[in-house]
Parts: structure tokens; C-alpha cells; sequence
């Protein structure tokens, strides 16, 4: 198996142009390779403002828009309830286990930021893409500590990507 990315479109604000699938691909060997995580996959839900807004304000109880979320698979955390598989051989796979989780991306707040930031929407979405990974990984930026490990991650990546700003 390897990293794999599973994508859907969910808006009609913009295009999803092929290249940047391919780009987000890339994007997912690279981190993955970092992390030296060689097997999993992602789901990637491209969205709008109002799609995103309502699932944050459901799953994170902020009512806003926001530019990405992650649901992370592999996630420890308390307030997840366990999901108990049943195998009856070894040969049944688990169709979870390699599931890393979801990222969901706001294409509209997506395209405002890159305007904001003056680079291009292709990076912004590439940014927003690793940094969702990385919080399905277990990274955070609750405290500086961790915002700086994110930071020079994602930068990382998308250097080696060709995405600079």
C-alpha cells in the first residue's frame, strides 16, 4: 500500500483544476515521507463558506467560517468513541486501519486568503492541505511551541514542492 489521496468537489465557487490533485499528491508523498509514514489514506472534500461554516459550528461549536478542517481516523482521544472491528479470519481487512482521516477546504476562503497573503491560490491550498495533514498526525498549534513545529513542517513541504511564496 501507500499514501493515498481520495478527493471530492463539493462547491461551485471555483474549478478544481486537475493540476492541483496532482500537486496535492505530491504534497501527501512528501509529508508522509517526513513523517515516515508510507501507507494510509485521505480524504480531501473541497467546499464552500457556508458547507464549512456549518461544520464548524457542528463539530467545533464555532460559528464561523473557517479555511480547513481534519478529522483524524487514528485520533486517541477521549471524547472519540471506540470502534470495535470483529475479524472472523486474517485474511479481512480492517477497512479503517489505514484511514488516516478527512481535510475538508473552504475554496472561497481559500482564494480570499491567498489575495490577502499576495501568493498564489495553488499554494494556499497546498498550505491549507499539509497543514490539515499534519493536524490528522497529531500535530497542533495550541501553544507557540507547536505552532512553530507546524509552521517550519508545512514550509518545509512545500519548499520542497516548489511552492514558495
Amino acid at each position: 500500500m501507500s499514501l493515498q489521496l481520495d478527493w471530492s468537489n463539493e462547491q461551485d465557487k471555483l474549478e478544481v483544476p486537475e493540476e492541483w490533485i496532482s500537486r496535492l499528491e505530491q504534497l501527501l508523498q512528501i509529508a508522509g515521507e517526513m513523517e515516515g509514514l508510507t501507507d494510509g489514506e485521505v480524504t480531501l472534500t473541497f467546499t464552500d463558506n457556508e458547507q464549512i461554516h456549518q461544520l464548524n459550528r457542528e463539530y467545533r461549536n464555532i460559528d464561523r467560517p473557517t479555511d480547513v478542517l481534519s478529522f483524524a481516523m487514528q485520533d486517541d482521544g477521549t471524547e472519540e468513541l471506540d470502534i470495535i472491528f470483529e475479524v472472523e479470519s486474517e485474511d479481512e481487512i480492517d477497512p479503517i486501519s489505514g484511514m488516516l482521516g478527512d481535510i475538508v477546504i473552504s475554496v472561497e476562503r481559500a482564494q480570499e486568503q491567498s489575495e490577502d497573503y499576495g501568493h498564489s491560490l495553488e499554494r494556499e491550498i497546498g498550505f491549507l492541505f499539509v497543514h490539515g495533514f499534519l493536524h490528522l498526525l497529531g500535530y497542533d498549534h495550541i501553544d507557540d511551541a507547536g505552532e512553530a513545529e507546524m509552521t517550519a513542517k508545512q514550509e518545509e513541504v512545500l519548499q520542497k514542492a516548489g511552492l514558495s511564496r
